[in-house]
C-alpha cells in the first residue's frame, strides 16, 4: 500500500476566504473568552501588517484598523474537512480523517486508473486550488509517515527503501508531537526521529499516552488502524453572511461555491444530484425555499449552477438574506448520456437537454413536457403529457399530421384526396362518443392535410391537422 497526506497549513483561513469574493483586504479570525481575544488565524494580507496566531485583539487593533474580524467556528472547519474527505473518496475509496489538519488516501491502486504519481499528484492540485485550499502533499508507504514527512515537505515521494533515513533525519520538533512530548522526548536526549524509533517500546509505553507509541510504532513500519472516512447519504451547506444581502445579484458568488461543493459530493460518490433546495435564511420571516429539479441526474457544476441561476431569477426574495444553504437528499446513481465519437458542437450550443434545463428553469417545471401515444383511437385524446423525452412516435408518423389543431375548423380549400377514408369510432364508454371518416388530401397550394367527415358521408370537411 501507498499513502498520500494533504495538509492543509491555512485551513481555518482557507475555509473562511473561500466563501468571500476574492478581496486584498486584511482578516483575522478571532477565539478565546470574552475577556481574552486573541487571534486564532491571519490571512497574508494581515500577517504582513504584524498579525499572527495568539496575538491578543487590542494588540493586532493597534496594528491595523482596518481589517475584518472574524469568529472562529470550529464546526464550520468540520463542514469543511467532511466535504474534503468527500472529494478525496472520488480518488480512493480509503480516505482517513485521523488527523486534524490533514487527510490521507491509500493511492497504490488508484494509481493504475489515475496515472504515475506525477500526474495523479497535478491533478490533486488542481482540484484543491479550484476548491480554494491551500495545501501541501506528501507520498510515503504509511499514512502516518507521510503525514509527518507533510510537516517538512511539499511534493516529496518515498519509497520504503529510502523511509527510514528521510524519517530518520527529521527533528523530533518537527514530527507533529504535542509540545510536551516534545519536550519530554528532548529532555531524554532523543533530538531527531531515528533516536525515537530505535528507543525501547516499553520505555515510550510508560511515559507517555497511547496514542504516541502508535505514532512511534507506524513510522517504524508496524500496522497501525485508521478509522476510515464513509460518505453520508445526503448533503448540506450553509454559508453565512457578515451583512444582509438584498439583491439576487449578489447571491450568485455564494451559491456558485455551493453548487460547486455540491457537485464535488456527488461526483466523488460516483452519482449524481436530480433535486435539490436552496434556502434562504432572512432574520425576520421564515425562509424562502428554492426548489431546483432536474429531468435525469446532473452533477456538472456549470449545469447545476445555470438550472439553480435561471429559477432564482423568477423567485421573489421576501427579505434580505442573512444566509443561503443547499439542502440535497434525492442523489440517484449517475448514467453519463450517449454520443457520437466524432460528435462535434459549435462553441456556445447547448445539447437537447440543456437546452430542455434551461427552458424548465426559465418557464416552469409545467410548461415544458414531452409527449407519449395513449391508447386511445380519437386523435385529440391519443397522446399525453409526461416528464420524461418523447416516446418514439415512428408507428404514428405515416398517418398522423405533426401539427394538430386544438380544434378542428371548417376546411374550404380546394383540394383531392390522397388517401382515405379510414374510419375512427370510439368513445361510446365515457359520453364523448367519435364516428368520424379521415382523409389525407392536398390543396392547391400543395399542403398535404388532414381532413373528416362525419361517418359514411363526404362533406362537409372538418381541418384537423396538417403534415409536414
Amino acid at each position: 500500500m501507498h499513502w498520500a497526506c494533504i495538509l492543509f497549513p491555512h485551513f481555518a483561513v482557507d475555509g473562511v476566504q473561500r466563501q468571500r469574493p476574492p478581496s486584498a483586504r486584511p482578516l483575522a479570525m478571532l477565539t478565546g473568552p470574552a475577556h481574552r481575544r486573541v487571534v486564532h488565524a491571519v490571512n497574508d494580507a494581515a500577517a504582513a501588517r504584524g498579525l499572527k496566531a495568539r496575538l491578543s485583539v487590542q494588540a493586532a487593533q493597534a496594528l491595523t484598523s482596518d481589517c475584518d474580524w472574524v469568529e472562529f467556528d470550529a464546526s464550520a472547519m468540520e463542514r469543511d474537512r467532511q466535504l474534503l474527505a468527500a472529494w478525496a473518496y472520488g480518488f480512493s475509496s480509503q480516505v482517513s480523517l485521523a488527523f486534524d489538519d490533514a487527510l490521507v488516501l491509500e493511492i497504490g491502486q488508484s494509481i493504475a486508473l489515475f496515472g504515475p504519481w506525477p500526474d495523479f499528484e497535478r491533478r490533486l492540485r488542481l482540484e484543491l486550488d479550484d476548491l480554494g485550499f491551500r495545501h501541501r502533499i506528501v507520498a510515503a508507504p504509511n499514512a502516518w509517515a507521510a503525514r509527518t514527512l507533510a510537516n517538512v515537505h511539499d511534493g516529496l515521494g518515498v519509497d520504503a527503501p529510502q523511509l527510514s533515513g528521510a524519517i530518520g533525519r527529521l527533528p523530533v520538533a518537527a514530527a507533529g508531537f504535542a509540545p510536551d512530548v516534545t519536550e519530554a522526548f528532548t529532555r531524554m536526549g532523543l533530538r531527531r526521529l531515528n533516536q525515537v524509533m530505535a528507543a525501547p517500546r516499553e520505555g515510550i509505553a510508560r511515559r507517555f499516552p497511547p496514542h504516541v507509541l502508535d505514532w512511534v510504532d507506524a513510522l517504524c513500519g508496524r500496522v497501525v488502524p485508521l478509522r476510515m472516512y464513509r460518505p453520508p447519504s445526503t448533503f448540506q451547506r450553509r454559508m453565512e453572511f457578515d451583512h444582509e444581502i438584498e439583491l439576487t445579484s449578489g447571491l450568485l458568488f455564494p451559491l456558485r461555491r455551493l453548487v460547486g461543493d455540491l457537485a464535488t459530493f456527488v461526483r466523488a460518490r460516483d452519482g449524481g444530484v436530480q433535486r435539490f433546495q436552496v434556502v434562504f435564511e432572512h432574520d425576520r420571516f421564515e425562509s424562502t425555499v428554492l426548489d431546483v429539479g432536474m429531468l435525469a441526474p446532473e452533477r456538472d457544476a456549470l449545469r447545476l449552477l445555470d438550472v439553480a441561476c435561471h429559477r432564482l431569477d423568477r423567485l421573489t426574495l421576501k427579505a434580505p438574506v442573512r444566509a443561503v444553504s443547499i439542502v440535497a437528499d434525492d442523489l440517484p446513481p449517475f448514467v453519463p448520456p450517449s454520443g457520437d465519437l466524432f460528435e462535434e458542437h459549435p462553441q456556445g450550443a447547448l445539447s437537447f437537454d440543456q437546452l430542455r434545463e434551461r427552458l424548465r428553469a426559465r418557464l416552469g417545471d409545467t410548461e415544458v413536457h414531452g409527449m407519449a401515444t395513449d391508447f386511445d383511437h380519437r386523435p385529440e385524446r391519443a397522446w399525453r403529457r409526461q416528464r420524461e423525452r418523447n416516446e418514439p412516435l415512428a408507428a404514428l408518423a405515416d398517418a398522423r399530421p405533426a401539427w394538430m389543431l386544438e380544434k378542428p375548423i371548417l376546411f374550404r380549400a380546394r383540394h383531392r384526396v390522397l388517401f382515405g377514408p379510414e374510419r375512427v369510432e370510439s368513445g361510446w364508454w365515457d359520453g364523448d362518443d367519435v364516428r368520424r371518416d379521415y382523409y389525407i388530401v392536398e390543396t392547391d397550394a400543395g399542403q398535404v392535410a388532414w381532413v373528416y367527415a362525419a361517418s359514411g358521408e363526404r362533406g362537409p370537411f372538418m381541418l384537423h391537422g396538417f403534415f409536414a
